[in-house]
């Protein structure tokens, strides 16, 4: 099996990089992109196994990206989870309508990344329907 892939799209470079090492290390392949601007057409480049969105991004908003993404054929189902420091409730159900699959407040702890990812990728990864991997499990 070839290697997981995710596509990190987050400008806060200690951020990034801090989720860089620790999904490395779980086996993960991480491409990284910092603007907004350039997310969507990142996306579809790299056609990742998921994505890990912020939700505030220079150039363009997490919630406008992933709204743009899931009216775009091939990525409806793409599994997206979508990071915010602002954990406030509205937030949470914006991502939610916009097609998050699970959401994380910053600051958080490297291991509820991993966790997150791992679960949301794993219907994409193993061809298991997505609703039995995400039944119980912090959707947004």
């Amino acid at each position: 099996m070839s290697q997981k892939h995710v596509l990190l799209i987050e400008d806060e470079p200690h951020i990034a990089e801090a989720i860089r090492f620790i999904l490395g290390r779980a086996g993960w392949q991480v491409s990284h992109e910092p603007s907004g601007a350039r997310a969507v057409e990142r996306i579809a480049e790299t056609a990742p196994d998921a994505v890990i969105l912020d939700l505030m991004l220079p150039g363009r908003s997490g919630l406008e990206i992933l709204t743009e993404l899931r009216a775009m054929r091939g990525f409806v189902d793409l599994p997206v989870l979508m990071l915010s420091a602002r954990g406030q409730g509205r937030d949470r159900e914006a991502a939610a309508r916009a097609g998050a699959t699970e959401f994380l407040s910053k600051p958080f702890a490297n291991a509820d990344v991993l966790a997150a990812l791992e679960r949301i990728a794993a219907p994409a990864l193993t061809g298991a329907p997505a609703a039995a991997a995400l039944a119980g499990h912090g959707r947004p």
